[in-house]
């Protein structure tokens, strides 16, 4: 395994409002997320890098599930069955559901004139969900959270490194 360097890049530009700065970070973190898990040969890819089973197309199953959960109101029964491949599903067919869920999800940010309003999360016993603002805050961090898990384990599979 011979270490491949990327260059790293650098924070998003965007524009002033507070939307955009969230969108345009949230959106550099997908990237990043996507970029780890393209070109991984499949066997790589759906390996587990740890002894708990992670793997990049996993991650980024995962991350697919998250958004439409908490950006387009999709209800998830059980979250432990978003890391885990069928062996129908293929690196290409992972990352396309991943991009085409952030495409719909941008759409529905962009229809958000005001963050103080209740997210679109399916909500249980009649509650509010948390903001809107909260919601984006909690995809930065939860995409951050697997960027890293998902550098690690591209360094792992293929010694990559970088963004």
């Amino acid at each position: 395994m011979s270490a491949k360097r990327k260059r790293d890049t650098g924070p998003p530009s965007t524009g002033p409002g507070e939307k955009d700065v969230l969108a345009g970070f949230l959106d550099y973190l997908r990237g990043a997320v996507a970029a780890k898990a393209e070109g991984v040969p499949d066997a790589q890819a759906r390996a587990p890098g740890v002894p708990s089973g992670t793997n990049l197309l996993g991650l980024v199953k995962h991350l697919t599930y998250v958004e439409r959960c908490w950006l387009l109101g999709e209800d998830v029964k059980d979250w432990q069955a978003t890391f885990h491949l069928s062996s129908e599903e293929t690196a290409e067919s992972i990352l396309a559901a991943y991009q085409e869920t952030n495409a719909a999800a941008n759409k529905e940010i962009a229809s958000w004139d005001d963050l103080t309003e209740a997210g679109p999360r399916v909500v249980k016993r009649g509650k509010s969900g948390p903001s809107r603002r909260w919601t984006l805050t909690h995809m930065i961090e939860e995409t951050a959270r697997h960027a890293g898990h998902a550098d690690i384990l591209r360094e792992l599979a293929d010694g990559s490194t970088g963004r």
